[in-house]
């Protein structure tokens, strides 16, 4: 990993504790709401995985810092997957 791409990396915490490392791919604004796709950080190995799952969460800006929150409304939640579907991102992003 490149120190940018290291620049990009989000940790959060669950609710259990545990923590999970994510890698920033992108931000969308949908809805006048902001939300972030996070590609899992898996630790380092040569398995390139194509199914990798892209985490989608929703952003609030409090003063300088965001929060990234689970959307439990399943149908917000439908609407921005559907609406990030449409969107075209180069396959080497």
């Amino acid at each position: 990993m490149n120190e940018a791409e290291e620049n990009n990396i989000i940790e959060t915490v669950d609710e259990e504790g545990v923590k999970f490392r994510f890698q920033l791919f992108d931000i969308v604004e949908f809805e006048e709401k902001e939300y972030a796709l996070l590609l899992p950080v898996e630790e380092e190995d040569d398995d390139e995985d194509d199914d990798t799952e892209i985490v989608l969460m929703r952003l609030t800006k409090e003063g300088d810092e965001y929060t990234f929150e689970t959307i439990d409304d399943e149908e917000e939640f439908e609407r921005i997957s559907e609406y990030i579907e449409t969107l075209e991102y180069d396959e080497e992003e």
